[in-house]
């Protein structure tokens, strides 16, 4: 299989148009346009019966501490682990591809109830539904996608990867608020072909982005 973006190329910048922060000259970070970017995939496998496509970012810091922090940097080798971006499953098993904005166009306070997708297929909450908890304005459950907004001031360039898995699953045995988490444990051994796509970001200005 292979997945593919108009918006950018494999280990290429994501546009600004697809992240959910920005930089800002005042601030460091303001919101962005947050549209999902356009996918197209191809080569699926005759036998699958259902894709599924994860976008995560591995270098989030592990500790919070200096989390735009004034004065704070995050170093590069501080651990990392897994940000979900987006989670969608049941797509249909055929070559096809979504439009830029098609599945987001904006951020919505609180998340978004019932992001647009494909037909017959069903979205999952991302990680923006626990890093904004308890913000009294942005709480929520944030289904679908919802685009990068790395620290300002972390000296590692963030890695954003959308992975499409071809499965034997006519429907991935999760519901309701399901993660990322909660769908890689669901397709274990049951995934056909996988592919990816890497796209990376930054909000900081000496990352190298």
């Amino acid at each position: 299989m292979q997945l593919t973006s108009a918006n950018f190329a494999n280990n290429g910048p994501i546009p600004r148009c697809c992240a959910f922060g920005v930089p800002d000259t005042e601030n460091h970070m303001k919101l962005g346009e947050n549209r999902s970017p356009q996918l197209c995939w191809s080569g699926v496998p005759d036998n699958a019966k259902s894709l599924v496509l994860i976008c995560v970012d591995p270098d989030v810091p592990s500790s919070g501490e200096n989390f735009n922090k004034e004065g704070a940097v995050i170093e590069h080798d501080l651990p990392r682990v897994n940000f979900f971006h987006w989670v969608m499953v049941d797509i249909a098993p055929a070559d096809g591809s979504l439009a830029e904005g098609e599945c987001s166009n904006g951020i919505v306070s609180g998340g978004k109830t019932a992001p647009p997708g494909p037909p017959g297929a069903r979205q999952g909450i991302n990680d923006y539904t626990g890093f904004m908890a308890g913000d009294p304005e942005m709480q929520g459950d944030y289904f679908g996608y919802d685009g990068p907004c790395p620290p300002w001031n972390d000296e590692r360039l963030h890695h954003y990867h959308f992975i499409l898995y071809a499965t034997d699953l006519e429907s991935v045995p999760v519901s309701g608020s399901f993660t990322g988490a909660d769908v890689q444990a669901a397709i274990e051994g049951h995934v056909l072909e996988e592919t990816r796509l890497v796209g990376t970001y930054s909000l900081n200005p000496n990352s190298g982005h």
